[in-house]
C-alpha cells in the first residue's frame, strides 16, 4: 500500500497535509502552541478545506512539547476578530469528517476546549489537561463547562474544573 502526502494549506503556525485518506492539521506555534489569532485562523481554514477533499478523517496534532496550552496572553488587550473562537469550535464539532485531537504535554483552557470540540481525543499517558482560568475566577468561555460533563460525566468534569490541571487518565476512570 502506498501513501501519498500533499500539503494543502499552510500559514505561519499551521499547515494542513493529506496523507492517504487522512487529513492532518499541524500546529506549530512555539513555545506552547498558544491560541493566537493566526493559529485560530489556520485551524478554521484547514477544517473548512478538509470538508471538500477526499479525506475520511482529520487529526489535529501539535509539534513541540505540548498540545495547545491555552490562550495567547499577548492578545488579551486586543479586540476579538472573526472568526471567533466559539465559531472555530463549532466548525470543528460540525465537521462532516470525524476529527481526532492528539494530545501530548498539556491541553489547558482553550486547548482543552479545542480537544473537547473534536469528535475523538487520544492522549499520551502523561498528558495533563485542565481549565486553569477557574483559578483566576473566570469561567471557561468556549463551552468547556458544557462539553466536559457530556464526555466525562459530571463527577469527573467537576474534578477537572476545580483541580485546575489533572492527568488525562484520571478523566477516563469515572
Amino acid at each position: 500500500m502506498s501513501i501519498t502526502s500533499s500539503s494543502v494549506t499552510s500559514s505561519s503556525v499551521t499547515s494542513y497535509e493529506v496523507r492517504g485518506d487522512i487529513g492532518i492539521i499541524w500546529i506549530n506555534n512555539p513555545p506552547v502552541n498558544a491560541l493566537s489569532q493566526a493559529l485560530r485562523d489556520g485551524i478554521y481554514a484547514a477544517v473548512n478545506a478538509a470538508q471538500d477533499d477526499a479525506t475520511k478523517a482529520l487529526i489535529l496534532i501539535c509539534q513541540g512539547r505540548t498540545f495547545i496550552a491555552g490562550a495567547d496572553i499577548s492578545e488579551f488587550d486586543k479586540a476579538p476578530t472573526e472568526p471567533s473562537f466559539n465559531k472555530i469550535l463549532e466548525t470543528i464539532e460540525q465537521s462532516a469528517k470525524p476529527m481526532v485531537a492528539a494530545i501530548h504535554g498539556t491541553a489547558l483552557g482553550g486547548g482543552l476546549e479545542t480537544a473537547l470540540a473534536c469528535h475523538y481525543r487520544c492522549a499520551v499517558g502523561t498528558a495533563m489537561v485542565g481549565l486553569p482560568e477557574v483559578k483566576l475566577g473566570l469561567l471557561p468561555g468556549a463551552g468547556g463547562t458544557q462539553r466536559a460533563p457530556r464526555l466525562t460525566g459530571v463527577e469527573a468534569a467537576i474534578k477537572l474544573m476545580i483541580m485546575v490541571k489533572v492527568n488525562w487518565l484520571m478523566l477516563l476512570q469515572h
